[in-house]
């Protein structure tokens, strides 16, 4: 029986968030795990410089992985051609391999895309893509699968009333106060079973002006690069810019990552696996240790923008 009266719960509005026709799971990792299952393949290829949570679904369904390398560019190599039971995760790094995807859609049948970087990318692959949503804003889990095939099970809801804390926490106390429930409740993603996306979640993505967070990305993303195009040792020459989550700067310099932090300029490290299990003189690890991805979301104007680049420039 319905309760009425008594205490509010969240307002939700009810909008259909931007990918309507999409499924909606609860975490990126799953709907590789839903892909691999209606694709029934018995091997993945995937990229070296890659998060290992991407391992979780693959360990889980006992799918042998063979790990192929990236460019300086973050372009695959490809001495592999995946057979009929095999498959290709590309991942579209920082948001800004679009170009790429364009090519590998026709030149590669089993390919599953890997948007969980790219939110508003429309570059998909015929087999599978993924996105996912608390990259790029701010809720606690949620991603959206676009898939040829059905999996034939019904999937239970998801609950995300316990995942919220570093959300909230850093709305009313700053980042700092929310950045060990952060890591607690990414932790708590970690070998869930594939599940819908929350109600919660689809409240929070309900309210977002996508056309306006789009628009500011690729604003200060393009400020950043007219800015520091000089110094980065990456090659945008093939770059198709929508709605990026971050503006990746390439400089082989140790200080870099310490200055940024001494002024508040918070930057994460893609991924530290990597530095594991290649080798010091590789290119996996050297991308790992010196990408440095910039801020340039939706709460961040050109002035901040402007403060980014003289930290960089004094130190560079």
């Amino acid at each position: 029986m319905k309760a009425i009266g008594g205490y509010f719960e969240l307002e939700v509005v009810g909008g259909p968030g931007y990918y309507p026709d999409l499924l909606h799971l609860n975490t990126g990792r799953n709907c590789l795990e839903y892909l691999l299952r209606v694709g029934n393949f018995k091997k993945i290829y995937l990229p070296k410089f890659s998060c290992k949570v991407l391992l979780e679904p693959i360990k889980k369904l006992n799918v042998e992985a063979e790990f192929y390398s990236i460019d300086q560019n973050l372009n695959p190599v490809l001495d592999f051609s995946p057979k009929k039971d095999e498959v290709m995760l590309y991942i579209n790094y920082f948001g800004i391999k679009d170009a790429v995807l364009e090519a590998l859609s026709h030149q590669t049948e089993n390919l599953i895309v890997d948007n969980s970087q790219a939110f508003f990318s429309d570059k998909t692959s015929a087999f599978g893509t993924f996105y996912s949503a608390r990259k790029f804003f701010g809720v606690p889990d949620g991603a959206y699968l676009s898939c040829n095939l059905v999996l034939e099970e019904e999937l239970k809801m998801d609950y995300s009333w316990d995942r919220m804390s570093h959300l909230l926490k850093r709305l009313e106390l700053g980042a700092e106060s929310g950045y060990s429930d952060f890591q607690k409740n990414s932790l708590k993603l970690s070998g869930q079973p594939i599940l819908q996306m929350s109600e919660l979640t689809k409240s929070l993505l309900s309210h977002i002006d996508y056309s306006k967070v789009k628009q500011i990305r690729e604003e200060n993303f393009r400020y950043l690069r007219q800015q520091l195009s000089g110094v980065n040792q990456f090659d945008f020459s093939d770059l198709l810019v929508n709605g990026p989550m971050v503006y990746p700067l390439y400089v082989e310099n140790e200080n870099v990552r310490k200055e940024l932090l001494q002024n508040k300029i918070f930057v994460a490290s893609y991924w530290p696996n990597v530095l594991e299990e290649c080798a010091a003189d590789s290119l996996d690890y050297k991308l790992t240790k010196y990408i440095h991805p910039l801020p340039v979301d939706q709460r961040y104007n050109r002035e901040d923008m402007e403060w980014i680049c003289n930290v960089l420039l004094a130190v560079l």
